[in-house]
């Protein structure tokens, strides 16, 4: 496999040393800044730095774009001029609704979102395992995405180790606002309101506990990167930012009421809350391969993926079979456990599709 990466940061770079290690794929590489090809060389993420956005991409079977927001759009219009028709492309960032409303009329942009990433930053701190066990959304449009590249495109992130889940575009961003985004806007406040005790009582430093620690620990990270984020992403981040102020009102409200049996209720809802959010992380149960047959018309893979992806079934992996004449097809999809197939089962069948479930270790 030939793969092409463009923006050879960490994210890129972990692609690249990912590509390498866990697919064997030859990693092509193009970044403006000619010392970042040259460390990216010696970190082993990429084989060959290429000089141009059309160097990199030729002969490529998938590319990434890895640039920061603000470039992606531009950048990835640059990749799709250059690609032939059998190369898929993609991005990581973390937006997705204006780039595939720009690009997402191309069969082959499907616009990606991996969830990692470090404190540092750069090529240097790229990891093989950046990835492994981590969500990689990926946003197809469903009418025009090409199910073969789009089965090509999750393969290859699986390859490198993460759970691919599809997505519509605006529920991505609206997610991101409020479990990724928001909590930004939170730790920045939170710093304002302890600083500006500082000028209280210039004599006295505010007490700051692990707690605070904690809560504020990505307060003003990388400020360029985020002021592209916010930017992009203002009207999902805006509402979740007065969302969560109606409920700061009201806990303001509840505490200075002084029932402690009803604030002690609502810690303890809270605490129920966050378990159950991170305990869907850990679901799953054995694979289980649903065979499902469907006509060659464009966007039915990515139709069949954002159904099971927005009712949380997570497609583990997938394996496309064209009919010879190519009027029609049996796609195989992997899901956790006896529940998600049974929920995939029905869903698949309410989009009028043939399924039935393959017994262990057979057809």
């Amino acid at each position: 496999m030939r793969l092409a990466v463009l923006g050879v940061g960490l994210i890129g770079g972990s692609i690249g040393l990912a590509a390498r290690r866990r697919l064997g794929a030859e990693v092509i590489g193009f970044d403006p800044g000619p010392t970042t090809l040259a460390r990216a060389i010696e970190a082993g993420a990429i084989d060959i730095a290429a000089a141009s956005v059309g160097e990199a991409c030729e002969g490529a079977e998938v590319v990434f774009c890895a640039a920061p927001v603000a470039g992606l759009a531009d950048l990835t219009a640059a990749v799709l001029e250059s690609c032939g028709p059998d190369t898929v492309v993609s991005d990581v960032g973390s937006t997705k609704r204006d780039i595939v409303a720009a690009l997402g009329a191309d069969e082959r942009f499907i616009g990606g979102h991996p969830l990692a990433g470090a404190e540092t930053s750069g090529v240097e701190n790229a990891r093989e395992d950046l990835f492994e066990g981590a969500r990689w959304y990926l946003t197809p449009k469903s009418e025009r995405s090409s199910g073969l590249l789009y089965d090509r495109l999750q393969r290859t992130i699986a390859g490198l180790g993460a759970r691919v889940q599809a997505i519509d575009p605006e529920a991505h961003d609206r997610l991101m606002a409020t479990v990724s985004h928001l909590p930004h806007v939170v730790a920045n406040v939170l710093v304002g309101q302890a600083a500006e005790e500082l000028t209280r009582d210039s004599e006295r430093m505010p007490e700051v506990g692990p707690s605070f620690r904690d809560t504020t620990r990505v307060a003003g990270a990388n400020p360029a990167i985020w002021g592209d984020i916010f930017a992009s992403n203002r009207e999902a981040v805006a509402e979740a930012v007065d969302a969560v102020a109606m409920r700061l009102r009201d806990a303001a409200e509840l505490i200075r009421a002084g029932e402690r049996d009803a604030v002690a209720e609502w810690h303890a809802g809270a605490a129920a809350d966050r378990r159950r959010l991170l305990e869907a992380e850990l679901s799953g149960g054995p694979l289980r391969e649903l065979r499902v047959v469907v006509a060659n018309r464009p966007g039915t893979i990515a139709e069949l993926a954002l159904a099971l992806g927005e009712a949380g079934v997570n497609i583990e992996d997938m394996a496309l079979y064209p009919t010879p004449d190519m009027t029609s097809g049996a796609v195989s999809l992997w899901v956790s456990g006896d529940d998600q197939a049974a929920r995939a089962m029905a869903l698949v069948r309410e989009l009028g599709h043939t399924v039935s479930a393959v017994a262990d270790g057979g057809e």
